[in-house]
């Protein structure tokens, strides 16, 4: 049976944690930083959990994650 290739993009936007659900970075923080709040912009600083109804395609790009 041949090896499953983990998918790249996937590899670099998500990351497992310990208990196997996986972490994402949020949007909105590329650009235009003046027009949002600071609250808002302290906000996006931190990961979020990937939403449940994504995380069986999220195993399916990442096998050995």
């Amino acid at each position: 049976m041949p090896k499953v290739k983990t998918n790249r993009g996937a590899a670099k936007r998500l990351r497992r944690t310990k208990n196997g659900l996986f972490k994402r970075s949020k949007s909105f923080r590329g650009h235009l930083k003046t027009s949002k709040s600071a609250k808002r912009r302290r906000g996006l600083r931190h990961p979020m959990i990937l939403d449940a109804s994504d995380h069986k395609r999220a195993q399916e790009l990442l096998p050995y994650a």
